[in-house]
């Protein structure tokens, strides 16, 4: 798959195009035109045609901060084909960018009530050591190291959220994790209360 498009462009046959040219023109010039709707970015396209719709509005979120200013991303998809809305799904995108190439993964497993756990990460190649990386980006972060290579940085802001350093000479590989429990989609209506134990629900 690729990055989507605008794609569909209606024309009007020949013989009514020159009929009705006039009006078209006078109506392209007077009534304004609606804007062009943002393509979609292609991990929710392609969770969405093999049936993915409750952890969707998730994934869409994820995938498009993941390839805001990419130049073009491609995708590879893992579902359970038999619950395609029920199970896990797993991703690997491809991103790319004017002057560098990164990878990023975003996974999506449906939960109790509409909810969701999501987790993404982002895995990128930094040309410089990763001392240095820590000094300039995350100055205010904690370290723990794991190994003499292998450090994790955390913020007790974002406690959901690490950033780990490995050091790969002559550079510095970059791995920036985020992970939720629960997430629910803002925009969906509320769900009615359950009621007490005991007590059946009201009739409308």
């Amino acid at each position: 798959m690729k990055t989507a498009t605008q794609r569909s462009v209606w024309l009007l046959p020949a013989v009514a195009a020159c009929a009705l040219a006039g009006t078209a023109f006078a109506q392209g010039v007077l009534v304004p035109q609606a804007p062009a709707a943002p393509p979609q970015d292609t991990l929710t396209r392609a969770a969405a045609s093999v049936g993915i719709q409750r952890c969707l509005p998730a994934i869409t979120r994820l995938a498009t901060l993941t390839v805001q200013g990419s130049r073009g991303h491609d995708v590879l998809l893992d579902w359970d084909r038999k619950r395609p809305d029920d199970g896990p799904m797993f991703s690997l995108v491809g991103i790319q960018y004017p002057n560098a190439g990164v990878a990023a993964s975003i996974t999506a497993i449906p939960g109790d009530s509409g909810s969701c756990t999501v987790s993404a990460e982002r895995i990128s190649v930094a040309p410089f050591t990763c001392a240095s990386v820590a000094e300039q980006e995350l100055k205010s972060y904690r370290m723990t190291r794991l190994l003499p290579i292998y450090a994790v940085y955390t913020d007790d802001k974002e406690p959901t959220s690490s950033v780990s350093l490995i050091d790969s000479p002559p550079g510095c590989l970059v791995i920036r994790r985020y992970v939720e429990y629960g997430w629910r989609d803002p925009s969906a209506p509320a769900a009615p209360p359950a009621a007490p134990a005991g007590q059946a629900p009201k009739r409308r």
